[in-house]
């Protein structure tokens, strides 16, 4: 058993996971990939979250990434050449929150306004639980021509990034491209003809999409879930208790905390901490089926209160 073997939990269709894979490519790592439904139940995936039910997650050994932001930063710690940031990390992750929520909502309002009508009733529903909303296909469709307009202005953002330089922060690629691909990619898989409509104006992404999808997506091997379990079962998590000296809050190795998103899939994830910093949060949980955990957080985009 190698426990640094890379295993990521995912589904092909999955926008986000698609960042993740193209990292795997940019870096030519192996990993290990493991199919996840795209909807809950999520039977051997809860296990190792504590309840965190989005995609993708990383699993190493039995320490767990949850969240994209977190994801790429700690595979750019493991294997830092080639970098994924080539002037610097601050403002790319920050380029995280445009790509994942600024500019993927319209692209989701555009795509589901056109397929709205296809989508089963169950995956409706799972949605809807999961925004702690409706997810109405039909009011989908009526915002649709305002989500096109919204997407060709944060295309038009993308295009100029692209003027001088072969992708986004230079010669090489990086974390700022992978973010920029991904509602590109999620509009060319989900809606080509629209994709090709909305990108008629912008001839440059398309020849620096085509740049990106041939680093692919490094060496990977099938994995069942019950595998993963398995291996994390019979691991150790890697994670070492560490103060954090500046917590706005106080917190302290541990102690007992409740960890959410703060956008949807807000899923409380409930274990005693490990190590925190401005970026992380790393709490200790036990399950059954795996035993002790370390799950991993980043601290932009959630929330985490004493309990």
């Amino acid at each position: 058993m190698n426990e640094d073997e890379i295993i990521l939990h995912h589904y092909p269709a999955s926008p986000f996971s698609e960042k993740v894979r193209l990292v795997f490519g940019i870096k030519r790592l192996s990993w290990r990939s493991v199919e996840i439904p795209n909807m809950m139940p999520k039977p051997d995936l809860i296990p190792l979250t504590g309840g965190y039910r989005k995609t993708p997650v990383m699993q190493i050994g039995a320490d767990i990434f949850c969240d994209t932001q977190i994801i790429i930063r700690e595979l750019e710690r493991r294997h830092p050449e080639p970098t994924l940031f080539p002037r610097g990390e601050g403002l790319a992750y920050g380029l995280a929150f445009w790509s994942d929520r600024i500019f993927f909502m319209p692209t989701v309002a555009v795509i589901f306004g056109e397929i709205g009508d296809m989508v089963p009733d169950a995956f409706k529903k799972d949605r809807a639980a999961m925004s702690g909303s409706t997810f109405s296909t039909d009011a989908m469709k009526a915002a649709a021509p305002f989500a096109r307009d919204q997407v060709r202005a944060h295309l038009d953002f993308l295009a100029g990034s692209l003027k001088r330089d072969a992708f986004m922060d230079g010669a090489s690629p990086g974390a700022s491209d992978v973010h920029g691909m991904m509602n590109v990619w999620f509009l060319k898989n989900a809606l080509p003809h629209v994709a090709k409509s909305l990108l008629e104006e912008f001839p440059a992404i398309d020849a620096w999409f085509a740049k990106l999808q041939a680093f692919g997506h490094g060496s990977m091997e099938p994995m069942s879930s019950k595998d993963a379990l398995r291996i994390a079962r019979e691991s150790q998590p890697y994670a070492l208790s560490a103060a954090d000296a500046h917590d706005p809050n106080g917190l302290k190795p541990g102690q007992i905390v409740s960890v959410s998103a703060d956008d949807y899939g807000r899923d409380p994830i409930v274990g005693e901490i490990v190590f925190s910093s401005s970026h992380e949060i790393a709490i200790r949980r036990d399950d059954q089926a795996v035993g002790g955990v370390v799950v991993h957080f980043p601290r932009a985009g959630f929330n985490v209160a004493a309990v």
